[in-house]
């Protein structure tokens, strides 16, 4: 995979090398005097440039020197926290520790422990989305950052991306389309990714079994997070980025850690824009029930609260299995929840207690929002034909375990209201109604900042039609990457003209508040009573809550 990847960009670069470096404002170093000079002195058409001299940047730990690509400043696996294994595990990041010498970040950071087992077992997804893993540790508190230049003196804005993977798996390259390059390069802006932890690690609260020490374990993944918003407020002026304009922006998973970060009352000032893709949530697991699923974490592990300490020792392997052991006997106990699993807790701490965004003035309120979901997110049939051939009756059937006596007239409304679509379609947009969606664009609007939506209706011209709008597509017309993630797009000039104007909106919406440019058409804000939203195709056109009627006939529970 590695080999393939280095063979992948360099036939990305082909296409851009020659690009020249931002010029610097600010009088130059012997350091930057030496890039200067070096670069001069390369080939004309050499793309790549990494040594000595290139790509030094000052950090408060330490210098990291990583290199420059395509005419873009890339450092990678960049430490924004200390190790968190052994007597760090289930607490808060600590800052990682100050360096002498110049630390190389010029490959991803460690993804954070998650089961690797049969990760490529299905070919179709494998290549599809081919999964990009490097090693996995606990020493993950790590960034990427793309950027046109360094320590200037200019104020680009900055991009964080939220990895998604639910709260359990991914990392911040997880996918080709989470790459960089491009949008530092087309907007003039900071591209930041993160890795942080995940999952049991993440998220098993202790606070109950093991007092003061553990208060804050259920959420120290999203501490994490946090601790990275800290590093670029610190940081990113010597990266060319503003620290007072900040955008986090996530995927799926990483939609709903953009609303629970805006959630948090640490995240204040450090946050000044934000994007959900995919994926949000309003409210935090109920402490009761995460209080409970770690009692059953240390009882599965042969522990008391006396000798609570020692799974900070127990390999991290060994821990997910006796997490996930300890998960399932919950389940299948009943214990109840409307959320289970290792997820955020609504500890009234960290994160709220109530319903987030339900307070006018409360957290999140002074950033504007923008949230997109995908036609068919949960398409069944991607890679399947013979579930694509499937009739209404067969679609009804299927939605019986989840709807019940209600499926029929579920299906029947959306077929009303797509009268145009096939069964497929309609079992694809039912799956992936965008109920969720349409519940924080309502909660948030009560705040006093805008909030924008989209849903991207674009199709690839991929396994005969099947793949559709499928979950995860929208990323790489947004990052402007279209062309890298073929698999997605089969690349080509169709999916580049609508990702410029997906990428452009989302330069604007980053340096402004508002996506609107002359690219696509008057982008209203969103309002619960009419509920604009921007359909993003080939074609893009506003309508009014184009699946009003149809999200009506959903039961919901």
């Amino acid at each position: 995979m590695t080999t393939n990847r280095r063979e992948f960009l360099q036939k990305i670069g082909l296409g851009t090398a020659g690009m020249s470096l931002a010029a610097t404002a600010l009088p130059l170093t012997s350091i930057e005097a030496k890039e200067a000079q070096y670069l001069k002195d390369t080939d004309e058409d050499q793309f790549l440039h990494i040594g000595d001299d290139i790509a030094n940047a000052d950090t408060q730990y330490g210098k990291i020197r990583g290199y420059i690509l395509n005419g873009v400043y890339t450092f990678l696996g960049v430490p924004y926290g200390a190790d968190t294994s052994g007597k760090n595990r289930f607490l808060p990041p600590r800052k990682p520790e100050p360096w002498t010498d110049v630390k190389p970040t010029i490959w991803w950071g460690n993804s954070a422990p998650q089961i690797m087992d049969n990760r490529y077992a299905n070919p179709h997804a494998s290549f599809a989305d081919h999964w990009n893993y490097d090693d996995v540790s606990e020493d993950c508190l790590k960034l990427n950052i793309w950027t046109t230049g360094i320590a200037d003196g200019k104020n680009r804005p900055v991009l964080v991306w939220l990895h998604g993977g639910g709260f359990t798996n991914g990392n911040g390259i997880e996918q080709d389309g989470y790459h960089g390059e491009n949008l530092s390069k087309q907007g003039d802006i900071v591209f930041v990714s993160i890795n942080h932890r995940l999952g049991p690690m993440g998220f098993t609260d202790l606070s109950g079994v093991g007092g003061e020490k553990y208060a804050a374990s259920g959420n120290v993944g999203m501490l994490d997070i946090i601790a990275s918003l800290d590093w670029i407020k610190d940081n990113i002026k010597n990266f060319g980025g503003d620290p007072d304009n900040v955008t986090i922006i996530g995927q799926s998973g990483g939609g709903s850690k953009v609303t629970s970060t805006l959630a948090m009352p640490a995240s204040k000032g450090k946050v000044h824009k934000a994007v959900a893709l995919s994926g949000s949530m309003l409210k935090g697991i109920d402490p009761s029930y995460s209080k409970k699923l770690g009692e059953y974490v240390m009882i599965e592990a042969g522990l008391t609260p006396a000798t609570l300490d020692k799974l900070q020792e127990i390999p991290w392997r060994q821990y997910l299995d006796i997490a996930n052991r300890a998960l399932e006997k919950m389940r299948n106990e009943n214990t109840g929840s409307s959320r289970t699993g290792f997820a955020p807790v609504a500890d009234g701490i960290h994160l709220p207690s109530g319903e987030f965004f339900a307070e006018p003035k409360g957290n999140g309120s002074q950033v504007p929002l923008l949230i997109c979901t995908t036609f068919h997110e949960w398409n069944p049939t991607r890679t399947n034909a013979e579930l694509d051939a499937i009739d209404f009756d067969g679609v009804i059937e299927k939605l019986k375990p989840r709807f019940g006596d209600q499926s029929e007239n579920v299906v029947k409304a959306y077929q009303a209201n797509f009268p145009d679509k096939k069964p497929a379609e309609i079992w694809a947009l039912i799956l992936s109604n965008r109920m969720s969606a349409v519940n924080t664009a309502n909660a948030k609007s009560k705040q006093n900042k805008a909030v924008y939506m989209a849903w991207f209706g674009w199709e690839p011209n991929l396994y005969n039609g099947r793949m559709r709008a499928f979950h995860c597509i929208d990323i790489c017309f947004w990052f402007a990457n279209t062309d890298r993630m073929y698999t997605h797009t089969g690349g080509g000039s169709r999916p580049r003209k609508l990702s410029e104007r997906m990428s452009d909106a989302l330069l604007a919406f980053m340096r402004t508040g508002n996506p609107n440019t002359s690219k696509l058409p008057t982008w209203p804000v969103y309002t619960p009573e009419k509920g604009e939203t921007m359909v993003l195709n080939d074609s893009s056109e506003v309508h009014n809550d184009p699946d009003r009627s149809a999200r009506q006939s959903l039961p919901s529970v």
